[in-house]
């Protein structure tokens, strides 16, 4: 086997909870972005347009549909003899499987992935971030400063800085101090979840930390801050682009919304930094004779009979007569009845919005299931629901996923109600 420089590992096993429904059957790697994509798209894209062919990807929360999605790598040209993308799931014992225990625990549960591939560096990826780095242009920073490991950083607004693993590093990136999700920080540079070690000072701290009782086995919590004590030469490279935590309700409307804005903050129409994702091979979109678009996003496969808005719609999503769509996400192959109307809502794949429908409607309530996970004015319908016609629900209610019409207890839902069905999952 022909020796590789650097290999990276996409940490894509989260469950991604506080996406409620819409990661109750999916991992969050999984989930639909963007008209077109899926969020791991982009940590594999940004490898093949790094020159990285040789990914590890470690799932394990319901990895069905990320695995169907990844395949043999071929839309990111890892379908290969020599490196390629490699599906891992959590390591399996003689006697028993074993979940993995935190990051850092995956990552050791790997090692003899790693090892075989012999790469002089190893790059740690979380799948669940949407954003376009060049992982070339990090290894180089990381060479110059002779580095043990390097961290991909970011500034953000200091009130959301308690979110994040924060840096404390000079000038010139030399980090003197980290700190996992302070509850006052005293800097915004963000780790980005981005890390390049070298292969033997990883092997090295994955052992010493996996054989520590007391640890969470996680980069952030334990791995980093142990090697800042130990002594260990830990670089930033800072990043000022556009990167999202797409973690939240809010922030992954928020960051699909931005895609529709005159000058999109994530320009995914760069013809020197695409993003691959498999072709869902559907004809070309189709607006009718009455059908109105608007500063949205309409993928291939799509029927426009209706009026769209400030959306964005999937593939093979249908929007029959009199429909008015505003401010939405339509997820891939769902169908919009005639006379409905529809605002601030994301829609789910393969649903159906009976006829006569109304969301987003009324004053804002509080979720009466999670008001965590539901906390905005957010309506959010799951994948493979029916929603009978004349339906009206209000603003921050969830509907689950595989609701049926005999599951609605009323026509008239409001504000903050939570239709869920069974009690397991996050919904």
């Amino acid at each position: 086997m022909m020796r590789k420089e650097i290999i990276a590992l996409i940490l894509a096993g989260g469950q991604g909870s506080r996406l409620g429904v819409l990661t109750k059957l999916i991992a969050k790697p999984a989930v639909m972005y963007g008209g077109k994509y899926r969020i791991i798209d982009f940590s594999l894209s940004n490898c093949i347009n790094s020159g990285i062919d040789t990914v590890g990807v470690l799932t394990q929360y319901r990895p069905l549909q990320l695995n169907h999605h990844i395949g043999i790598g071929k839309p990111w040209d890892m379908d290969r003899m020599n490196g390629g993308v490699t599906i891992l799931p959590p390591f399996t014992k003689q006697l028993r499987s074993e979940w993995y225990s935190g990051t850092a625990d995956a990552v050791y549960q790997n090692m003899h992935y790693i090892e075989e591939q012999k790469p002089k560096y190893v790059i740690i990826l979380s799948g669940d971030h949407v954003y376009k780095l060049n992982y070339s242009m990090m290894l180089d920073f990381h060479k110059k400063n002779n580095a043990d490991a390097t961290i991909s950083a970011i500034e953000v607004p200091f009130e959301e800085a308690h979110r994040y693993g924060i840096i404390h590093a000079t000038d010139e990136g030399k980090i003197y101090g980290f700190e996992e999700k302070p509850p006052q920080p005293k800097s915004n540079l963000a780790s980005m979840g981005v890390y390049i070690f070298n292969l033997n000072v990883l092997k090295e701290c994955l052992i010493e930390d996996h054989h520590d009782d007391k640890s969470d086995h996680d980069f952030g919590k334990n791995v980093i801050p142990k090697l800042l004590k130990d002594g260990k030469n830990l670089w930033a490279y800072t990043f000022s682009g556009y990167w999202r935590d797409v973690g939240t309700i809010q922030a992954y409307y928020e960051s699909n919304m931005d895609l529709i804005t005159r000058v999109p903050q994530f320009n995914l129409f760069d013809p020197n930094w695409r993003i691959y994702t498999p072709n869902p091979i559907k004809p070309a979109h189709y607006i009718g004779e009455n059908g109105y678009v608007s500063r949205s996003i309409i993928a291939e496969g799509c029927m426009i009979f209706g009026r769209v808005k400030n959306s964005v719609i999937f593939s093979g999503v249908t929007v029959e007569e009199n429909v008015n769509i505003e401010n939405c996400i339509i997820m891939s192959n769902s169908t919009i009845k005639q006379d409905s109307s529809l605002n601030c809502t994301i829609v789910g794949e393969k649903t159906v919005i009976g006829s006569g429908v109304r969301t987003g409607v009324g004053e804002y309530a509080e979720n009466i299931f999670n008001n965590k996970i539901y906390q905005s004015r957010i309506t959010v319908i799951g994948s493979n629901t029916i929603v009978p016609d004349n339906v009206t629900i209000g603003l921050n209610a969830v509907i689950d996923n595989h609701i049926l019409p005999g599951d609605f207890p009323f026509l008239d839902i409001p504000s903050g109600y939570a239709i869920l069905k069974g009690s397991d999952g996050n919904a």
